[in-house]
């Protein structure tokens, strides 16, 4: 819909400059936005603010002059109005309002998928946990986020690659090798001072016994010892990480080991052709890459005096590898403690020769996990944290996902287990799915009583004149507009907050008024536009990997209900 008012827009402007109404001027973006007051109408464009400086006219005698440009959209438009400093306001006649569930009808499944993205490559690089430890509920929350970034963005168009990069290069791998070694010589009878700085957790020890069973004593005492047990916990944690996540139903196209970098010789690599291209230079005993003259607020190490290379480096790096696969947009899902590394990164893409905003960056804020009221620690080194394959075993894999995404994801989330393990309105996936498995009810009783889903050719659709019927069909037709804002803004809460809002209409609507009943022109109507709600609801859940189930529990006794009330 916002399209069409956005056409009529465009085709009112031409009308005004070609019959010289208006100097034709360069006409920017159309912002057409949904008003957050139905008093104000549907959709609200400031074009006529914008364009007032270039044409030097006052905002609202240019917003007069456009709406009398407008023609032939009297079946699109009931209402134009002119608000405050030359808003124009446009009231959607409801007729339009109703033909757009035609489309609902015709796409089923695909409702709600655009072309926007035009097939250009995106590569989604989310997750990329150390493998020093298992996934806790913090990894869990980025990784449903890169995932579901992933599936709108996929839904619009785009070509998208899912990679995670492994970080398994550098001291804390080290660190992870020591500390299982300690434990596997603390298992053969060996006193050992286990430094604070270890990794505590007891999957250290499980690594350890595990060593033990398969060889015995024969790494106690080698000099290779801490590098063995570190590429074997590596492995059995990699493992661990790929299975949590394929149950959390996240899949990656491509791990990308840090490891390959260093073995293709890509960070020297980069650092020489950087060096000589004047944005890495040398003090005499660090290398620093000049990431001031690209808006950061200082330079910053690429090389330590000992010769190591930062992450930093290795970050440029990777990000050229990135770019050298011919993706048009990088998007890198990071924990919001990464907030400062950002101007470098940026600055490291534009070393490249590539436009900053090639990169996107989403930043992810903590979890606060509370069980009975109490904050639960996570920390891999400590051992006390709650892992994401316990949150998922507790809650189940459809209520994790929707509660990790119930607020913007840069703002702090309290994940509150028994809310999410409830049956109840307080829980928003149960909320939602809820509403789908009633309408699923409703559709099995009508159909019990021979009453067939009307088609959108056979349906009086004018019998959809209740307040209530009207903002469920504006929700629903609107489906296509909360994609596409999460997809130009990298928000997917966006889409759970349209659910929740939805759901909520649909139940308010079914507690007050009856689907079926002796009205056969207004019953094939309702079904008709429950039938719709549900395939919106369901298209909307299969975008966050999250169920639409048909029966559940509480809804297994509520057909009768729906008979009693009708």
């Amino acid at each position: 819909m916002r399209d069409k008012i956005t056409g009529i827009i465009r085709d009112a402007l031409e009308a005004c400059f070609s019959r010289g109404a208006l100097t034709r001027v360069d006409v920017p973006v159309i912002e057409v936005e949904t008003t957050k007051d139905q008093a104000h109408g549907d959709y609200a464009s400031n074009l006529a603010l914008v364009l007032a400086s270039s044409l030097k006219q006052n905002p609202r005698h240019l917003a007069q002059t456009l709406v009398e440009g407008i023609e032939n959209a009297g079946h699109v438009i009931r209402k134009v109005e002119i608000a405050g400093p030359g808003f124009i306001n446009f009231f959607v006649a409801d007729e339009s309002w109703r033909s757009g569930l035609a489309e609902i009808e015709a796409q089923g499944e695909a409702y709600g998928s655009s072309l926007i993205g035009k097939g250009r490559r995106v590569q989604v690089e989310f997750v990329s946990a150390n493998p020093t430890g298992p996934l806790h509920i913090g990894h869990a929350r980025g990784a449903v986020v890169g995932d579901v970034i992933a599936r709108i963005l996929e839904k619009s168009g785009y070509s998208v690659f899912r990679e995670y990069y492994i970080n398994d290069a550098g001291n804390q791998m080290q660190n992870l090798g020591k500390s299982v070694y300690l434990r596997y010589a603390e298992l053969l009878g060996r006193e050992v001072d286990f430094p604070e700085t270890c990794y505590q957790g007891d999957y250290i020890r499980e690594i350890a016994r595990e060593i033990l069973a398969e060889e015995g004593n024969i790494h106690l005492d080698r000099n290779d010892a801490v590098p063995y047990f570190t590429d074997y916990a590596g492995r059995i944690i990699l493992a661990g990480i790929k299975g949590d996540l394929a149950e959390f139903g996240v899949i990656f196209d491509r791990y990308f080991s840090e490891r390959e970098l260093y073995e293709a010789d890509k960070v020297s690599l980069l650092l020489k052709a950087l060096e000589k291209e004047g944005f890495v230079y040398s003090d005499g005993e660090t290398l620093w890459f000049k990431s001031t003259a690209l808006g950061d607020q200082k330079d910053r190490v690429v090389v330590r005096r000992s010769g190591e290379p930062t992450y930093f480096a290795a970050d440029i790096a990777y990000h050229k590898d990135k770019l050298d696969r011919g993706f048009d947009l990088i998007i890198d899902v990071w924990g919001a403690d990464h907030h400062g590394y950002i101007p470098r990164m940026t600055a490291g893409i534009q070393a490249l020769g590539k436009d900053k905003n090639s990169l996107k960056i989403v930043l992810v804020q903590l979890v606060n996990l509370l069980r009975e009221g109490i904050p639960v620690a996570m920390s891999t080194r400590s051992g006390e944290f709650v892992t994401m394959r316990e949150v998922i075993e507790e809650v189940g894999r459809d209520a994790s996902r929707y509660n990790f995404l119930m607020r913007r994801s840069d703002s702090h989330l309290d994940f509150d287990l028994e809310v999410a393990k409830s049956q109840s309105n307080e829980n928003p996936v149960y909320y939602v799915q809820y509403a789908h498995a009633r309408i699923s009810s409703i559709l099995r009783l009508a159909e019990e009583r021979g009453l067939a889903l009307p088609t959108y050719a056979e349906v009086d659709l004018r019998k959809l004149s209740l307040p209530e019927e009207m903002r469920l069909i504006k929700a629903i037709v609107r489906f296509p507009e909360v994609l596409e804002g999460a997809v130009r803004t990298l928000e997917p809460h966006r889409l759970t907050f349209y659910l929740n809002e939805l759901a909520g209409e649909f139940h308010s609507y079914y507690n007050k008024n009856r689907v079926i009943s002796s009205d056969l022109p207004l019953v094939g109507a309702r079904l008709y536009l429950v039938a719709a709600i549900r395939t919106v609801i369901k298209n909307g859940l299969a975008i966050l990997g999250v169920s639409a189930p048909e029966r559940m529990d509480k809804e297994a006794g509520e057909v009768t209900n729906i008979d009693e009330q009708i």
